[in-house]
């Protein structure tokens, strides 16, 4: 191809813009609504129409689209439909009144938001019930020999191999984990859970169902009995993993032909999925010892649903018998805790049986005194009082749930019911740090009157104070911490943190306590969303200080956090807010280190970011930037949060521009450029090459848009001479991906941004367009790859902006090389010169890849920059002319060329040639075929 002469097409930009714009029609708004139907005629009556019909409409016109809303909506307004439904005293008939009643019941027997959930309760028992000692699992997995099966077996053979199976599991091998820690023991019980949802995804429905049966015979152990509340939690959360899976698949089998609505009967559930459910409870009586089978039925109990209208109340009366079978008083009163608690999940309306197990827990008090439980005391060496506590989260769970939603007279049976039971010869007398525990957990669950809360917590801090042991101590004082906080002011908590303080203070004390001295923290946040008022508290970040431990410290003061960031409203300056979370916040960024997790450093980075965004001094910018000076030393090892930073200051020279106006202008310049300086020194610390190129770019614009222009040339010229650094492929999400789609990005856009960016008197013609592309000229760019060209033809519509006599945009003040050259020929000269050349270089490497096997990526690059000699040459020029239909052919010679593309492009050239500047456009449009590939 030969050699061609460039010359930029003259542009009105205006009269394009004009030419652009959608045409106004006017519309009668008398009847019009957004939601009204549209009404479609046919101008043609239907054919063979029924004699007599009134339709005279058709929609079935292939011309004409119908609006979707209008046809689902049939041509009725949604709210009117609404309000006209809601006005008439009729039930719709599809809705019986029998129905109705029915929803209604069942809303009255959920759970509602009053009653608080097992879940809340859960980290509390976790915490508080702990151990030093160690722990061992017994496990019997059942042997691995298999039992085939013939393909004719009959059902009964199924069940019979299944029942043999679940026999199997208890004569096989036994696998006992022996002198485990309490984290090791967690950790084990977590891994069981897994095991059990591994198994059950690959269809081993027999091996979960034994995991479930072997995890839950570990409650029939009481050998470290003060561990026995948090190992209750730890394995029914395996039972409700195993419960809602059996439930939910018996759910799926009833989905065909339609899925059961949530209030479905048992009359609603078919055949296979009744069987199923059958069978589940069949395998779950074949279990020989009482607790497995008690807990693992319980875990089933809301599948009775599917099988009978009252299979869910019978089996509650007869879960609670069985449960007076279990000779251990604490194993007894956990296993009715967890009946209470399936049993409020699905039917919180039958009281009858939750009545009876907490008259059942009142019987077994007696065996405490047995011989059986003094012997288990007397051999763990553990006291009646801290024995006792053990009860207690059991006994509030049972409590709870018989109070609920209970007429009075229910309530005080019980109560009543008390003094029926023969206790005055076992009395049990417990220490008083107990008895006011008690009493806090009982206020925090129900106000008393204003007159008397102050009297009360008087009282009882006169007692909690003189406790010695700081375990007890801390046990009964964070109770309390909620019921000051709801209802008294910053002075009373303050003097509670300050005796807490003094308490555990000595001795280290605190070092034993860290999960009591988080929950009192995380008791105080939600009352004081007031910072000021929070951290005017003298004790408050003293008390901070006791968290020694770094991941105790940094999740006390991400919590901190996560409650400024919510409920921080407006921003603020405030000194005393400002300085304790600078300190907060300081305390994650150390926790810092070479083995942080890259979703712990983002999780840390919001946090704080959360923070910067919240603090504003106003119009004293200076005073801002100040601040942003000192936490970009505080905060320099989390990037994301120098990164804002950057961003934040340069808003702030935005800002500063916006707002100090006249007299001020040169004091505005001088910060402007604090502000640009602050960013070019920050800038290199990024270890992310993008980011530093993109906020290289960011900080020019800014201080263009704020006429610091050396400044502006300085970030520029940075980043151009950063480009050869940047690799070939980059990290992201730990994958190492190709480099070069962000490097185009962020090559287009600085091309973009050079439009208003005037020459350097010192530095010549378009210096800095030159530059970025001697830069990717000498990059190295990756095998087979056309981005260097593609760069090439990225720039000719930049060259073609700058030779036109009003440019698209311009930045006000900013005089731009329209102003200054003013149309001078020898720029254009400069400026036809330069896109010759680069053509040129798009032209020879279109030659090559015709020798090749890269036809396709040549009829790409062909099209493209045939698109662009369209929009941006002056295709007067008959060289011009014959190029651009020479790249058209070349595009297409081959049939890579999407065709709807080719088609739309030839007819937007049709529409311009019309225009009479552009008539010449018609003699090309005759030259320019379309071709497919065959």
């Amino acid at each position: 191809m030969a050699s061609v002469q460039w010359h930029s097409r003259a542009r009105k930009y205006e009269a394009e813009v004009q030419m652009c714009r959608l045409e106004v029609s006017a519309v009668d708004f008398s009847d019009y609504h957004p939601l009204k139907a549209i009404t479609v005629t046919d101008s043609k009556a239907r054919r063979g129409g029924r004699k007599g019909s009134t339709s005279s409409s058709s929609s079935s016109s292939s011309s004409v689209v119908l609006d979707p809303l209008s046809s689902m909506l049939d041509g009725s307004d949604p709210l009117s439909l609404f309000a006209a439904v809601s006005q008439t005293p009729a039930l719709p008939h599809s809705i019986s009144a029998g129905e109705l009643g029915r929803k209604r019941r069942e809303k009255e027997e959920e759970v509602g938001s009053d009653f608080e959930p097992w879940s809340s309760k859960r980290g509390e028992i976790l915490s508080r019930f702990t151990t030093t000692e160690k722990l061992s699992i017994n496990l019997f997995m059942g042997s691995d020999k298999s039992k085939a099966s013939s393909p004719s077996s009959a059902v009964s053979e199924k069940v019979r191999t299944r029942l043999e199976e679940l026999d199997d599991l208890e004569e096989g091998s036994q696998r006992e984990l022996l002198n485990l820690s309490q984290q090791d023991y967690v950790n084990r019980i977590e891994e069981l859970n897994q095991s059990l949802k591994e198994a059950w995804g690959s269809d081993q429905k027999v091996k979960a169902l034994k995991i479930v049966i072997q995890c839950s015979k570990l409650l029939s152990d009481t050998s470290v009995i003060q561990f026995y509340p948090s190992k209750f939690v730890l394995i029914t959360d395996i039972l409700d993993t195993f419960g809602g899976l059996v439930y939910d698949r018996i759910w799926s089998m009833c989905a065909d032909p339609h899925p059961l609505p949530e209030s479905f009967s048992a009359d609603d559930v078919n055949d296979t999925a009744k069987e199923t459910c059958l069978n589940w409870f069949f395998k779950i009586a074949s279990i020989r010892e009482l607790v497995p089978r008690l807990y693992v039925e319980a875990a089933l109990l809301k599948c009775n649903r599917f099988l009978t209208k009252s299979g869910i109340q019978e089996t509650l009366q007869r879960l609670t018998a069985m449960i007076r079978g279990i000779g251990d008083p604490l194993v007894a009163v956990y296993a009715r805790a967890y009946l209470c608690r399936v049993g409020m999940e699905v039917a919180p309306h039958l009281k009858d049986s939750l009545n009876k197990n907490f008259f059942d827990l009142l019987a077994t008090f007696r065996q405490i005194h047995g011989e059986s439980v003094q012997n288990q005391l007397a051999q763990q060496r553990v006291e009646i009082p801290i024995y006792l506590t053990l009860y207690s989260p059991a006994i509030h769970w049972i409590l709870q749930c018989v109070a609920y939603r209970a007429p009075e007279v229910h309530t005080y049976t019980p109560l009543r019911g008390n003094s029926d039971m023969e206790y005055s010869n076992h009395r049990i007398t417990q220490p008083s740090h107990l008895l006011f525990a008690s009493l806090g957990r009982s206020l925090s669950c129900a106000d008393p009157p204003e007159s008397e809360r102050l009297s009360i917590l008087n009282d009882a801090w006169k007692v909690i104070t003189k406790v010695r042991s700081p375990r007890d101590y801390i046990n009964c004082a964070e109770i309390w911490v909620e019921f000051t906080c709801r209802h008294f002011t910053k002075r009373e908590v303050n003097t509670i943190l300050a005796d807490i303080i003094k308490h555990m203070t000595p001795d280290r004390a605190f070092e034993d306590a860290y999960p009591q001295l988080q929950s009192v923290i995380k008791k105080i946040l939600p009352h004081f969303h007031d910072f000021s008022v929070l951290f005017s508290m003298e004790k408050f970040l003293p008390f901070l200080d006791m968290f020694q431990k770094d991941s105790v410290r940094v999740e006390v003061c991400k919590s901190i956090m996560e409650v400024f960031i919510k409920h921080q409203q407006e921003a603020t300056r405030d000194p005393v807010i400002l300085n304790a979370l600078l300190h907060i916040c300081k305390t994650m960024h150390d926790s810092v280190n070479a083995l942080t997790l890259d979703d712990e450093k983002r999780s840390l980075s919001l946090l704080i970011n959360g923070f910067i965004r919240m603090v504003s001094f106003g119009r004293d910018f200076e005073q801002q930037l100040s601040f942003c000076v000192e936490a970009r030393a505080t905060f320099c090892n989390l990037e994301p949060v120098i990164i804002h930073l950057i961003h934040t200051v340069n808003q702030l020279a935005m800002e500063t521009r916006c707002v100090m106006k006249g007299n001020h202008s040169r004091k505005t310049a001088a910060f402007v450029r604090a502000c640009a300086a602050y960013s070019f020194i920050t800038i290199p610390s990024l270890t992310s090459i993008f980011n530093r190129l993109n906020l290289y770019l960011l900080s020019g614009e800014v201080a263009l848009a704020n006429q610091c222009l050396s400044q502006a040339d300085a970030f520029l010229k940075a980043a151009v001479s950063l480009l050869p650094e940047v690799p070939r492929t980059i990290s992201i999400e730990g994958k190492q991906r190709s480099s070069e789609p962000f490097l185009l990005d962020f090559i287009n856009n600085f091309l973009s941004t050079l439009l208003v960016v005037p020459d350097h008197p010192e530095q010549g013609v378009l210096y800095l367009v030159r530059g970025l592309l001697n830069m990717v000229q000498d990059y190295t760019w990756e095998d087979n790859s056309d981005a260097k060209i593609r760069v090439y033809i990225s720039a000719l519509p930049l060259l073609a902006a700058m030779s036109q006599e009003s440019y698209l945009y311009t930045i006000p003040k900013v005089d731009s090389n329209e102003t200054l050259y003013g149309g001078d020929p020898k720029f254009i000269a400069e400026i036809n010169k330069l896109c010759e050349t680069l053509i040129g270089q798009v032209l020879d490497h279109l030659k090559g890849l015709g020798r090749d096997e890269g036809v396709r990526r040549q009829g790409s690059l062909a099209f493209s920059l045939f698109g662009c000699l369209l929009a941006h040459g002056d295709l007067r020029n008959n060289k011009l002319n014959q190029l651009a239909v020479n790249l058209w052919n070349l595009s297409h010679k081959h049939g890579f060329c999407d065709t709807r593309t080719s088609v739309r492009t030839l007819e937007y050239i049709k529409h311009q040639a019309q225009l009479a500047d552009l008539s010449h456009l018609s003699d090309m449009t005759a030259r320019l075929s379309l071709q497919s590939r065959t």
